[in-house]
Parts: C-alpha cells; sequence; structure tokens
C-alpha cells in the first residue's frame, strides 16, 4: 500500500469501492482515474482479477476481499452466487467459502461483509455465524468490515462498520451530497467510512473529483487501515 502518515491529526475519510472485476472497463477506469488511498473490494466472482490486482497495487491501492454473505432478500429479490455463506449451511462448509473467497484476492488486507449491493444482513443477523467469520478472519491476520451502516463494529476482528453507503442511488449528484456528509461525520468524529457497491462512471467521477479538493478542505484521504478499530473481545 502506498504510505500513509499515521500521525496526521486531520481528520481522516475512508471510502471503499466495491464490485471490482465484475465489469472489466469500468474497474480498469476506477483504477485509474482514483486516488491510490481508495480501497477496492474485488468481487470473488471475477473472472480474471489478476491484471486488475496488478494495477491496483502498482496504485499503491489497499484491497479487500467482497464476501458473498447471505443477504436480505435471499431466494427472492437477491442472489448471492453459487459460494455464497449461507444461514442454513454448516460451519465448516461456510469456512470453505470464506476461504475460497480470500483466496480469490490474494494480498487483501481483510475482508468486507458485502458482494456489491448485497450487504449480507441476514448472514450477520445471526450473531455466532458471524463471530466466529470474524475469528477465522483474525486468525490469518485479517480485518473485517460490516457494511451495514450502524452495525456493531466487529467484536472478533480488527475492522468496523461503514457510517454511509455512498452509492444508493449511484446518480452523481446523489453520490456528491453523500460525500459530503461522509465528511461532516470526520469533521465530528475524527473519521469516517464510506461504502459504495458498484464503479459505474457516476460514482467514480463523484468520487475522483470530491477526493482532489479534500486535502485543500482540512482533511485527508485515508486507506481503510488507517481507520479500523481493536476488536473488543478476543
Amino acid at each position: 500500500a502506498r504510505p500513509f502518515d499515521r500521525e496526521d491529526r486531520r481528520p481522516r475519510v475512508a471510502v471503499v469501492l466495491a464490485g471490482i472485476g465484475l465489469h472489466g472497463a469500468q474497474s480498469e477506469e476506477a483504477i485509474r482515474r482514483l486516488h491510490g488511498a481508495i480501497t477496492l473490494a474485488v468481487s470473488p466472482y471475477a473472472a480474471r482479477p489478476e491484471p486488475l490486482l496488478d494495477r491496483a497495487r502498482a496504485r499503491g491501492m489497499e484491497l479487500l476481499a467482497a464476501l458473498p454473505l447471505e443477504p436480505a432478500g435471499f431466494g427472492t429479490r437477491a442472489d448471492p452466487g453459487d459460494r455464497a455463506l449461507l444461514t442454513g449451511l454448516p460451519m465448516h462448509e461456510n469456512l470453505d467459502r470464506l476461504d475460497w473467497s480470500l483466496a480469490r484476492t490474494p494480498g487483501a488486507v481483510g475482508a468486507v461483509g458485502a458482494e456489491g449491493a448485497m450487504r449480507g444482513e441476514r448472514f450477520a443477523a445471526n450473531p455466532e455465524l458471524l463471530a466466529t467469520l470474524q475469528s477465522h478472519l483474525t486468525e490469518r491476520g485479517l480485518l473485517y468490515l460490516d457494511a451495514r451502516p450502524g452495525a456493531p463494529h466487529p467484536a472478533r476482528a480488527f475492522g468496523r462498520a461503514v457510517d454511509l453507503v455512498l452509492d444508493e442511488p449511484p446518480a452523481r449528484e446523489a453520490v456528491e451530497r453523500r460525500l459530503g456528509e461522509l465528511e461532516a461525520l470526520a469533521r465530528a468524529n475524527g473519521s469516517a467510512l464510506g461504502y459504495a457497491a458498484d464503479p459505474v462512471p457516476s460514482v467514480v467521477a463523484a468520487i475522483a473529483a470530491w477526493s482532489a479538493g479534500l486535502e485543500a478542505r482540512g482533511l485527508t484521504l485515508a486507506p481503510v487501515t488507517a481507520v479500523i478499530r481493536r476488536p473488543t473481545e478476543r
């Protein structure tokens, strides 16, 4: 990852952009245009992620493995794919699927409990499953991000919950407004973490333009490892 001055006392803003690898051209454009402190979440279903990962590493971008956890609406309107971690599976099978997802993004600093716009609500609502997942990541030296705004920060892993989802809807004006809200949270709390589900052009353009003026406004763009919290349980 690119160097980051951890002695910098300005408010820190981190942004995770997910959906990387599902649409090659959009993912390549996001890696080319965005600041190197933006963190990328890579889909485990990406067909050929290696070239994208190489380009992201060359920019100094931190990488996360996207975890297809069972979402709200599973079986009716949401399909997290054939390697999803599900509430109805034995834990050993879920851990096998977790390891498969992690192996798809070598060099990742951790994982996010979401696959694009599906944020694993049904899986994360089971405290035992979520605790086991976090403990497994901690044993591997990996952090965990919960993509549900307002969720408790991870109890068994280094990480945190995101503060805002930036691209609901993905229209540029709406994303810009949410980025302004993210800044305000960082000023109030010392740091803030935003999540965007898909590298569509409107979202990438909004994040690129916003980040270019961030330091002039008295804040610093930080990689996700610079805003995480310690686990409360061991």
